[in-house]
């Protein structure tokens, strides 16, 4: 597993986060303080989502079910009939 690395911004000694604070689902505040107890620097930095480089399969999944939701019966039938053709081939 790996573990994020934070550094003091003032003396550049190892870092911990003491308290997260999510702001948003893709934004949260992270209280750090420097681990050098000569500097003793406390500050706060923010995490941010940046973008994907691989989308999850959990949305390619609620994709599908939305999509099949909104067919009718018969274009239900007609992908279901579909994909099993595409599966005996």
């Amino acid at each position: 597993m790996r573990v994020m690395k934070v550094y003091c911004p003032v003396c550049e000694a190892r870092a911990v986060i003491k308290k997260t604070s999510r702001k948003h689902k893709e934004l949260s505040d992270l209280y750090c303080a420097c681990t050098d107890v000569e500097c003793g620097h406390t500050f706060v930095l923010n995490l941010t989502f940046s973008h994907t480089l691989s989308p999850s399969a959990k949305s390619r999944d609620l994709m599908v079910q939305k999509l099949l939701n909104s067919f009718s019966a018969e274009q239900k039938q007609m992908t279901l009939d579909l994909l099993k053709a595409g599966l005996a081939a």
